[in-house]
């Protein structure tokens, strides 16, 4: 079986709106994570943006999209860092609020020789996320898709995936940092995006290997979702929609750190679907994307443009069947 190609199609760029965090992360890099009550030296720090709902929103501009990012920061250095980021990435930011008095968002991570990560969020001004209705429901209107994670309060996620519902706009979600999802939520979802342990708590059913997770993938689609994406990490990602679930292997290359591999991905899913691309080249996309990203150190300055995934030998043909 071949997937179709993953090449960019002669079409106007997707539009995509982004409701989701922001924050500045403070990366240390460590041999391994320490035990309780261990001391322990590291190698390096560094300041560096971040955010699940802004790595997800650069990731969807660097590959292709017109973005425009809704969220808060604080007004302090952090936020202005923040702002100008995501505009040199023409990410559109005039949803973008700075809330007086409010410290900007703030992620400790640490990254481990392995490159495995550990990470803890400060919330700041993410918790004062607010939706501007008016605003909102044109930027919907014939837009590709409305992203959105749980890095931000439940209320105005809920609130705007409805209005992307209604607006005809598709859904994409990325329920993470992990939170049980409304019943109400399940329907007005079209693309779910999880990782082996979010699948777990969602739907009860283990997803560690390729074959459980598409059972999981199944038993969550079964509550109302068009199409699910498991992401295994280094044993790639299982799609499953109507047609049944796929497994999609990643190259296997050394990973440096893993930070935002999994916003990558979706910022490279959203957009190639945005595009009218197969769900498994979307899916195959990603994964190179995830691919390249945790090749290098550090959140938004380790994903990659678009030509850069491409220039990328393609995957390995070995995609299955579930």
């Amino acid at each position: 079986m071949s997937p179709t190609s993953s090449s960019r199609p002669s079409q106007p760029a997707p539009r995509i709106v982004v409701l989701g965090s922001l924050n500045m992360d403070l990366v240390l890099r460590v041999p391994h994570a320490p035990a309780a009550g261990e001391t322990l030296q590291g190698h390096s720090i560094a300041t560096i943006p971040g955010g699940k709902g802004a790595n997800q929103a650069v990731s969807c501009a660097r590959q292709g999209g017109q973005v425009r990012m809704i969220g808060c920061v604080g007004d302090d250095a952090h936020g202005a860092a923040l702002r100008e980021a995501l505009e040199d990435d023409g990410i559109d930011t005039a949803a973008l609020r700075t809330v007086a008095g409010e410290a900007t968002g703030t992620a400790l991570i640490l990254v481990e020789d392995s490159g495995q990560n550990r990470i803890v969020i400060v919330p700041g001004a993410n918790a004062r996320v607010e939706l501007d209705e008016a605003a909102l429901q044109p930027q919907l209107q014939g837009a590709a898709f409305l992203v959105t994670q749980f890095e931000t309060p439940m209320a105005p996620v809920l609130r705007a995936v409805a209005l992307a519902h209604d607006a005809g706009c598709k859904v994409m979600l990325n329920p993470s940092p992990m939170q049980p999802i409304p019943d109400a939520l399940w329907t007005q979802v079209d693309t779910l995006v999880v990782n082996e342990i979010e699948a777990e708590a969602l739907c009860g059913l283990a997803a560690d290997t390729p074959q459980q997770a598409a059972a999981a993938g199944r038993s969550l689609r079964a509550k109302g979702i068009a199409r699910v994406v498991v992401t295994l990490g280094s044993r790639g990602a299982v799609a499953v929609d109507g047609d049944g679930a796929r497994h999609h292997p990643a190259p296997t290359v050394q990973a440096v750190d893993t930070t935002a591999a999994g916003d990558t991905f979706l910022g490279a899913l959203a957009v190639a679907l945005g595009e009218g691309q197969a769900f498994d080249a979307a899916v195959r996309l990603g994964i190179r994307a995830a691919a390249l990203c945790i090749q290098q150190p550090g959140a938004q300055p380790s994903i990659p443009r678009r030509d850069a995934v491409l220039r990328q030998s393609p995957l390995p043909p070995d995609w299955s069947t579930l």
